[in-house]
């Protein structure tokens, strides 16, 4: 049987591939018995798939971030594709077992990030809002530049938080030329910040799942916490407007509370933060959807873009 990468195997048919386990849940069947839900990735693709005849062995040996030999059959279920009838083994090392070559490839490095990010910083000419930026970046610098921005939808790859925040960088640079009465420090500081609370609300960029403080308090909450200390440890007065608005920027970047934020945004800057995440996240979620379907075929729904579905045209 031809190895063939996930993008390459057809519905209804027999495969035999290398994939790395991204994630893995022990769930339970409706009986009561134990399964494990997985979704394998290479770098063409993704996909989903369940072991049914799991137990304490291959839920020990079969992690995330292990690289491992599957054969099985390609499915669709509910009209979505997924991986059936599979069987498992590690990878050994005479065969390509290395996770580094199944991983998204992030668009640009981790230095380039780095390079971006602190170039705005010296537009942030607000002292304040810039010496709480620097602190915390220090802070937080090496979660910041490897955690994916999130554990599904958007940004998910490895150094996915630092590129939605230089994403969201540029679309505020353009969005502040074309609307100048916008405050450009006070846009860039909160882009920065924003999801800063994600290398707290999350475990890191192997086999992402949420911490307990992620769970229970959430990174908007988490963010606004670091700021109160940031503001402490510099010895600014809390109750300066100029901190207020950088405090209600972050809070507000959900945009309604249904989303999260305790608070809708109430000033121009809130508003467009909010615009240039939710843009920006739902372009990255299209973006993954599209690249793993053919020209003239849909997507599957995605649950972070209301559960819709995308065509894709053939030209």
């Amino acid at each position: 049987m031809t190895i063939k990468m996930l993008n390459e195997i057809q519905v209804d048919e027999n495969f035999e591939t290398y994939v790395l386990i991204k994630s893995m849940d022990v769930r339970m069947t409706r009986a009561g018995k134990q399964y494990q839900a997985f979704t394998f990735q290479d770098r063409s693709s993704s996909i989903s798939g369940n072991l049914w005849n799991t137990n304490e062995k291959t839920i020990r040996e079969f992690i995330p971030g292990m690289v491992v030999h599957m054969t099985g059959k390609k499915e669709l279920y509910q009209g979505m594709p997924q991986v059936n009838q599979i069987d498992l083994r590690v990878a050994t090392g005479m065969e390509p077992n290395n996770p580094e070559d199944y991983k998204d490839k992030p668009p640009m490095s981790k230095n380039d990030l780095e390079e971006e990010i602190n170039k705005k910083l010296f537009a942030i000419t607000n002292a304040n809002w810039q010496r709480i930026v620097r602190l915390l970046l220090n802070k937080y610098r090496e979660g910041f530049f490897t955690f994916p921005a999130a554990k599904s939808n958007h940004h998910t790859f490895e150094t996915g938080l630092a590129f939605h925040i230089v994403s969201m960088l540029r679309l505020a640079e353009r969005i502040a030329e074309l609307y100048p009465v916008l405050n450009r420090s006070l846009l860039y500081a909160g882009v920065i910040l924003h999801d800063l609370g994600k290398v707290v609300e999350l475990t890191g960029p192997v086999g992402t799942e949420y911490t307990l403080a992620g769970n229970l308090v959430g990174h908007i909450a988490i963010v606004d916490e670091e700021i109160t200390k940031a503001v402490i440890e510099l010895g600014i007065d809390d109750h300066k407007e100029d901190l207020l608005l950088l405090r209600h920027i972050v809070l507000a970047h959900h945009g309604l509370l249904e989303y999260g934020s305790p608070v809708r945004p109430k000033i121009m800057e809130a508003e467009v933060l909010h615009y240039i995440d939710k843009l920006d996240a739902s372009m990255s979620m299209m973006t993954s959807a599209l690249q793993q379907v053919a020209p003239g075929e849909k997507t599957q729904r995605i649950f972070g873009l209301d559960n819709r579905n995308f065509y894709r045209p053939k030209s």
